[in-house]
């Protein structure tokens, strides 16, 4: 049996400090989270994890978004976008077109049926994710957003020390 970080920094705890310990916490969590989730939507929807998350993205926005907005959104490049959004065009879930103030750039959205399939997604996803936490109390919960929130601040604080 293969051991994840967490177990690994366990079993040896004099090699790891607290904050280690935690960071792989945090990591192990999100890696099993993440995997559930992936195989969930491949299993019922046969589809990937990046393209729920770009039409999650253009769901918030009927207007459409432009390719960099949704690369900045999705905090990936724009090439990963590209090859994203030329699949669901195919398929019928996106429509692509010139913006009106800038012909350089394209605009994409959901189609009818797109935002139809993606909304029936997220729906199943949101249970999905109540089911994975569902060995958390509602006080467990508050708890556990609150000291996410607390460490979020942290992180950005490090990265804005550490930034020019």
């Amino acid at each position: 049996m293969m051991l994840d970080s967490e177990t690994k920094a366990v079993e040896l705890p004099e090699d790891h400090g607290t904050e280690l310990r935690l960071w792989l916490r945090l990591l192990t969590c999100s890696t099993l989270i993440e995997s559930e989730v992936r195989s969930r939507l491949r299993e019922r929807f046969d589809v990937t994890l990046p393209r729920f998350d770009l039409m999650a993205q253009l769901d918030k926005v009927s207007e459409g978004m432009t390719l960099s907005d949704v690369s900045k959104r999705m905090m990936v490049s724009n090439g990963n976008v590209t090859g994203l959004v030329e699949r669901l065009v195919e398929s019928g879930h996106l429509d692509r077109r010139t913006s009106e103030s800038d012909r350089r750039v394209q605009v994409i959205r959901l189609t009818k049926a797109g935002r139809a399939e993606f909304r029936r997604m997220a729906a199943e996803h949101e249970s999905w994710i109540a089911d994975i936490f569902s060995d958390l109390t509602p006080k467990d919960v508050r708890e556990l957003m609150r000291l996410l929130a607390k460490t979020k601040t942290s992180a950005q604080k490090a990265a804005n020390r550490r930034a020019p």
